[in-house]
């Protein structure tokens, strides 16, 4: 088994984030440092540490969150923040999917299953992310088909794929679609604009939706939900 594959089966990274700690020199096997990205283990015999502690493959768990303002979308947090982590009662050691800024809400999902946290982000399997944004002003129908036609955000163009207004008469609230998974980019398209978001809630990730969920509330995965992913 690629080493990679094995620390995400570990519960300790996706695969891509997995690759970064073998690079920067965090990972050995049977007491030597291993650097190289295609290196093979035999999990049933080799040792593999992270950091000097030995590390093992667990079963996977999956879990829905809707997340409340205030919590860190993180494992640990330097400043000793609530962190989403935090949130679940668990004896696994899960990662989120994914970031939500600290003071947005809604769909979010942890697990420690690596290669399901890579499928639902990476880019090329275009998973749609909905977000309900509450904006400083109203949108005009300009800046609206703007949006919708594209912006040059971080040397490339970049739109919303959908846009829709739940209060016909209030144009300061929107939802929008996505499939970008960019840091702050519903955020970062609207300031391009020269709006600013004062309230951001993701309803939706793919097909998994927070609705009827409670702030703070979180459930398991369904063996179908799970399976629609993988098959991806």
């Amino acid at each position: 088994m690629r080493l990679n594959k094995y620390i995400s089966q570990c519960g300790i990274a996706s695969r891509r984030k997995a690759d970064e700690l073998i690079e920067s020199g965090r990972i050995s096997v049977n007491g030597k440092v291993i650097t190289s990205l295609g290196f093979q283990i035999d999990e049933d015999k080799d040792v593999v540490k992270f950091d000097g502690e030995k590390i093992k493959a667990e079963k996977f768990v999956y879990y829905l969150l809707n997340k409340p303002k205030g919590v860190v979308t993180t494992t640990l947090d330097e400043k000793n923040r609530k962190t989403v982590i935090d949130l679940i009662e668990t004896k696994s050691t899960i990662f989120p999917v994914g970031r939500l800024d600290f003071n947005t809400t809604g769909v979010l999902l942890l697990t420690n299953d690596g290669d399901f946290a890579n499928k639902l982000t990476h880019p090329s399997n275009k998973y749609i992310r909905e977000y309900e944004v509450k904006l400083n002003e109203e949108l005009t129908p300009e800046i609206e088909q703007k949006l919708l036609r594209g912006i040059i955000l971080d040397g490339r163009k970049s739109r919303f794929i959908t846009m829709s207004f739940p209060k016909k008469e209030k144009r300061d609230l929107v939802i929008v679609s996505t499939e970008e998974g960019r840091n702050h980019f519903v955020k970062k398209m609207f300031d391009l604009v020269g709006l600013s978001v004062k309230k951001l809630d993701r309803i939706k990730f793919g097909d998994f939706t927070t609705l009827n969920m409670r702030r703070g509330e979180y459930r398991k995965l369904t063996s179908h939900e799970i399976k629609n992913i993988k098959k991806v």
